[in-house]
């Protein structure tokens, strides 16, 4: 049976199951982080935030497409991953750029695969960066779930 992607309504913050896990969420390119997902997980942990800006202040390898991985807690990393220009539309273009959300998710395979991680994330790239959960989808199911990897998408109440 081909793997799937597993639904749960929960909070991404308490990403359930044994082992080590990958927590994904998208970022923009312009270091900005305050609105949506990014509160939550301010909220919980401290170190995502700061490693974010650290990382934009250095603007070392800061691009779209690319990855950060924070570990927060034991067998627990946050991926900060940087698949949106800016944070506004721009002539009714959304922020989200899909061609970088594919190649942050493959960085994030690799990383699971490392260290032998499911991956946990709430619908990324559908909320504040304006782009399609179909779209989205069909990325995680090419550059995750068809490699064997557990992915758990959580819908927050």
């Amino acid at each position: 049976m081909k793997n799937k992607i597993e639904y749960l309504t929960g909070d991404a913050t308490q990403p359930v199951g044994a082992g080590n896990k990958i927590l994904v969420h998208i970022c923009n390119d312009v270091g900005g982080w305050g609105r949506g997902f990014v509160l939550a997980l301010s909220n919980k942990w401290k170190q995502p935030e700061r490693e974010y800006q650290r990382w934009f202040q250095s603007q070392i390898d800061f691009d779209l497409g690319n990855v950060q991985f924070v570990e927060v807690e034991k067998e627990l990393i946050v991926a900060n991953l940087i698949g949106q220009r800016d944070v506004v539309f721009q002539d009714s273009i959304p922020p989200i750029r899909y061609e970088a959300v594919e190649e942050g998710l493959k960085k994030v395979a690799q990383k699971a695969k490392e260290i032998n991680a499911s991956i946990h994330m709430p619908r990324i790239g559908a909320g504040l960066a304006g782009g399609d959960w179909n779209k989205i989808e069909a990325i995680i199911n090419s550059e995750l779930v068809d490699n064997g990897l557990k992915v758990t998408v959580y819908d927050f109440k």
